[in-house]
């Protein structure tokens, strides 16, 4: 985004002042109001740039074309959006999904229930991309379970929001991590290969941790895992033979097809498995690619957790990364953002620094403001040409934005995510955070590897 020409240059306290008012439209609203989506306070944002520009005599067909440009740097991931969208509503239909979650419910375990807990939400979160629709959806459920056991619901939901963004995190189902991805450029499997060098090792720290707390000695009633299973069974959907959908997404992915093509070869197969699994018709079908699967006589639990997916799911998602990025097209070509990098430029001289810096950033962004994608929106638009400078491969940003941006907002207990996980499972999200391991030793690990300078690649 450097390249955007730039149409004033304020001084270094006029843009720290600009970028304080700017943080505080964006965060006030979203910590004060409750529910409120961030669209509005990012268009807030944007009217108060524009204004500032105009009194400045800047002409508005300038500031458009800053932030037109800005958002054409990003349109790939805008086209894949809507091939996601679609992707889910497949997986679903095919089965795909609710197989890998019926038989992931096996590995629940009355004597290390924190362990399955993590397990399980973690193989439902890369199931179906979505962190707070497992939370939802399976974490209140073992949430009842802790409960029906007499478990310490803090550690249960640790574990429930470990997993769930584990999951997120490494998904190619998820917003955040195709968001991580394009915002600098880096194709979207490539990514989720990079995160496994901070994501593996948070893993198995987490899998310890949750077997070391788990009740060895306690042994409970499954009845409600036995339910859960019987109900998803009930959907008509079990068919151990759809895994292979998910089994050519890997092996596209290791052998580096791009995120498209690699999309459009699992949904077309993926259709194929639905035809030997249900009889929908084409005008069905395009319903569900458009709207997401949905069907009748399902509890509510299971209708929750498999009714979503298509394009449509996708909108908000879209125009949350248009306008951010055209609120980012903005803080650059006024010339803010770039003011305030030359002030500090001279000591982003080290890959440690860089780091230190994109991780401070997106921390302060979701604490600040408490949405997590605007933390990887700005930070990936801002420090891009930093690590250009560097010689670093823009992976490396993109898989620090995920490790300081993605998993944190569910420990920002004023945060999109905090509050959402702590509304539907009872937990403060003070009580779970201690438990949260994942979350933060991503967050120690990226730091780690960006002091030592291992798994940095170069250019």
């Amino acid at each position: 985004m450097f390249d955007l020409k730039q149409y004033r240059k304020p001084g270094k306290i006029e843009a720290a002042i600009l970028i304080f008012v700017v943080l505080l439209i964006l965060g006030y609203p979203m910590i004060m109001i409750p529910n409120m989506v961030p669209h509005i306070p990012v268009l807030l944002a944007i009217i108060f740039l524009l204004i500032y520009g105009m009194i400045f005599k800047i002409k508005f067909s300038y500031m458009q074309q800053s932030m037109i440009e800005s958002v054409s740097t990003s349109m790939g991931a805008v086209l894949l959006f809507f091939f996601i969208g679609m992707l889910v509503s497949i997986l679903i239909l095919s089965g795909a999904i609710p197989t890998l979650i019926y038989y992931g419910l096996d590995i629940m375990s009355s004597r290390a229930f924190y362990l399955s807990s993590f397990l399980i939400s973690a193989i439902v979160g890369i199931s179906i991309g979505s962190s707070l629709t497992t939370v939802a959806t399976l974490g209140v459920a073992l949430i009842g379970i802790s409960n029906v056991f007499g478990l310490n619901p803090a550690i249960s939901a640790g574990a429930i929001v470990s997993g769930a963004f584990f999951g997120d995190k490494m998904s190619p189902l998820s917003d955040t991590t195709s968001i991580s991805a394009s915002i600098v450029g880096v194709d979207l499997f490539e990514h989720i290969k990079n995160m496994m060098y901070t994501t593996v090792p948070a893993f198995a720290i987490s899998t310890i941790f949750f077997y070391l707390l788990s009740p060895n000695d306690k042994i409970g009633d499954i009845s409600i895992i036995l339910k859960f299973k019987t109900d998803i069974s009930n959907s008509g959907l079990i068919n151990p033979f759809s895994i292979i959908t998910f089994i050519l997404l890997i092996i596209l992915s290791i052998l580096k097809v791009p995120a498209i093509p690699t999309i459009i070869y699992t949904s077309i197969l993926g259709i194929l498995v639905s035809f030997f699994n249900s009889s929908y018709s084409f005008e069905e079908i395009s319903k569900f690619l458009f709207y997401g699967y949905s069907k009748d006589g399902l509890s509510e639990n299971i209708t929750s957790l498999l009714s979503r997916g298509g394009i449509s799911s996708m909108f908000f998602t879209m125009s949350i990364v248009i306008l951010a990025l055209s609120l980012g097209g903005l803080l650059f070509g006024l010339g803010i953002i770039p003011s305030l990098l030359d002030s500090i430029s001279h000591l982003l001289t080290t890959p440690l620094r860089a780091t230190f810096c994109v991780v401070i950033t997106s921390l302060g962004i979701n604490y600040i403001v408490g949405e997590q994608y605007l933390s990887i929106l700005l930070s990936g638009k801002t420090f891009k040409p930093i690590y250009d400078r560097l010689g670093l491969h823009p992976k490396n940003l993109s898989r620090t934005l995920e490790d300081s941006g993605t998993v944190i907002n569910p420990l920002v207990p004023w945060g999109v995510c905090g509050v959402f996980i702590t509304s539907v499972l009872g937990v403060n999200t003070i009580e779970y955070i201690p438990y949260a391991i994942f979350c933060y030793s991503s967050l120690v690990l990226t730091l780690l590897f960006g002091f030592t300078g291992i798994t940095l690649s170069k250019k």
